[in-house]
This record gives structure tokens, C-alpha cells and sequence, in this order.
């Protein structure tokens, strides 16, 4: 599914308009309990004062039926004009922690238009603000009181939520063990700063910010200084025909997170999985980094929820 600023046409808007009005109402919010057991199972709830959130996100949670022992916990943020509940209706997050027993945060953009604040220093900096401040301290409250796995705290996203995942890697790597990325951005692509939150980054979108692995290795490092832990496994799809966000921003996330890793620029392997369609290839190139590109895909790449576990090592 695309986005508003991402290329979404107009008869797509008033469905997921529809689709927001009949999940709703299935949302209440309650403070953020100190207990999972005081989470509703099997439903989408709203919690709030859960941490620090100088954007006010709005935070959303799923708890399955039945809860695994020192659960994962999966952050799956929504594209421009979506929302926690469009996209708790529209992936499979949720019918997959039923599977697995793992907790899904769904977090909520509070900008107009939805998309995510990726641009400001503030959130591009670990404990800076932003909105990914907020949903660091939702992931940071879950592991403090529901009895995450501190090893397995994963984000995923779409489109502006791929951004979102980008991001959260990058700027809180202390928090966060993989993310998969769907059409999505080199982290610190679309930095803009002074500009308002949710700015659009044309130069970025257009694929004409082109950097060395170095120079975008840096903005990573930057975001986190004296930061010497392990960083997130990266996942990150694209589509050759998306032309919202040009395919481009693939080969620089490329440049970045090889660099990241200290990986060789040229994959281990590049191979079209069993799991794959006709014309995907998966880059592998080393343990911690896949780049699947989708040939004559537009934006967005569909999800591909349950590889997106098997990268996370949830399935």
C-alpha cells in the first residue's frame, strides 16, 4: 500500500479513510500498564504515558492470546496517510503474534498528512526528541515492564514507516536488534533541518542525494556518538519502477549499512529465494545485511511479513 505524499492516487484515500472508521472504535486507550497481563489480548489498544513522547505519537499495542515466555516485541510503523490501525488491518503483524507469541507496537503519526518525522536533528539523534523518541520509550517501557527479550526488539516499515525503521536503528541501536525496511531511505536521507518535522527531502525522494559509504556511514555514527555496541540487522526491499522514491535510495542504503558492517561492497550472494517472486533477487552480504531489490515493482514493495520474521529469527 502507498502513501499520500508517496504516490497514493485519490480513490485509494477515501478506503483507507473507510478502513480507519471501522477500526476505530476497537482502540481504547488505556494507561500503559506495568503488567502485559492488563493488556486486552487479541485486540488493538491504545496506551498512553508510556515514556517520554515530545511529539505525542500516538502508541498502539497487540498482545496475542497467548504470550511467549520473554516475548519479542516487533514495532511496525505505517506509510504517509496511514495509521496504527490501517496498518494493524493491512499487514499481518498481527495474525503472526497470534502464530508466535511475540507483542506488536503499532505506532501512530501524529503530523497532518501522517507521515513520519525523519528529517529533524531531534529525532535523527539518539535521545534527541522527534517522533523517534517516542516510540523508542514505548519499546524502552515494554522491555522495563512487560518482560520483553532485550534481544529481541525488532522494527519494521512501510514506506515513511521504512524511513521510521531506518531511523530507529540508526539512532538507537541500544534498543532496537533488526529492522526491515520497505521502500524506504538511507538513514538520514531526508535530514532537513529547521524545516518542520514531516518535510519532504525532493532530493532525497528523487534519488540525487548520492554519497560515498563513508559519508552515509557517518550520519549512522553520528546519530549515536561513542556508541560501541552491536548495530541492528538490516532487511531492505525495493521496487526497479518506484518512482516516489527512486530506486536509487537502495543502492545508498546499500553504500550505508555495507559500510556499517564493514562488509565488501559486492554481495556474498544474489539469488532469487524460493520465497521470492519471479524477478526478486535477495543481496546478501554477510549475516547482518540483505538488500532485495523487486524488478518492475513500484512503490511500495508488498510485505513480506513472515520473511521479515525469518530475518529477525522469530520464525
Amino acid at each position: 500500500m502507498v502513501s499520500f505524499k508517496y504516490a497514493l492516487g485519490a480513490i485509494a484515500l477515501p478506503l483507507l479513510q473507510l478502513i480507519w472508521a471501522g477500526t476505530a472504535a476497537s482502540a481504547a486507550a488505556i494507561s500503559a500498564p506495568t503488567s502485559l497481563a492488563a493488556i486486552p489480548a487479541s485486540t488493538l489498544t491504545q496506551i498512553t504515558n508510556f515514556g517520554t513522547n515530545p511529539n505525542n505519537v500516538l502508541m498502539f499495542v497487540y498482545k496475542p492470546a497467548k504470550v511467549a515466555a520473554k516475548p519479542a516485541l516487533i514495532v511496525a510503523s505505517h506509510f504517509c496517510t496511514g495509521t496504527a490501525q490501517i496498518y494493524f488491518e493491512g499487514s499481518k503483524f498481527a495474525s503472526l503474534a497470534e502464530t508466535h507469541g511475540f507483542v506488536v507496537l503499532f505506532p501512530s503519526s501524529p503530523h497532518p498528512g501522517t507521515c513520519w518525522d525523519v528529517s529533524s536533528t531531534a529525532t535523527l539523534t539518539h535521545n534527541g526528541g522527534g517522533d523517534s523518541l517516542g516510540i523508542a520509550s514505548a519499546a524502552r517501557f515494554a522491555l522495563a515492564n512487560w518482560g520483553v527479550d532485550p534481544a529481541r526488539v525488532f522494527a519494521a516499515g512501510t514506506s515513511s514507516g521504512a524511513m521510521m525503521t531506518s531511523v530507529l536503528a540508526g539512532a538507537y541501536p541500544d534498543v532496537f536488534r533488526a529492522g526491515a525496511v520497505d521502500s524506504g531511505v538511507a538513514f538520514g536521507c531526508f535530514a532537513l533541518p529547521g524545516q518542520p518535522d514531516d518535510s519532504w527531502n525532493e532530493q532525497c525522494a528523487l534519488g540525487e542525494l548520492v554519497l560515498t559509504g563513508q559519508q552515509w556511514a557517518q550520519r549512522v555514527f553520528n546519530a549515536f556518538p561513542g556508541f560501541s555496541g552491536a548495530r541492528p540487522k538490516m532487511q531492505v526491499w525495493h521496487g526497479t519502477a518506484d518512482t516516489t522514491l527512486f530506486p536509487q535510495n537502495f543502492f545508498e542504503e546499500i553504500k550505508q549499512w555495507t559500510t556499517v558492517f564493514g562488509y565488501p561492497s559486492t554481495p556474498l550472494s544474489n539469488v532469487s529465494e524460493s520465497f521470492l517472486p519471479a524477478g526478486y533477487s535477495n543481496a546478501t552480504f554477510g549475516p547482518n545485511f540483505q538488500a532485495i531489490l523487486a524488478q518492475g515493482v513500484g512503490h511500495t514493495v508488498p510485505l513480506f511479513e513472515q520473511q521479515y520474521l525469518q530475518f529477525f529469527g522469530l520464525a
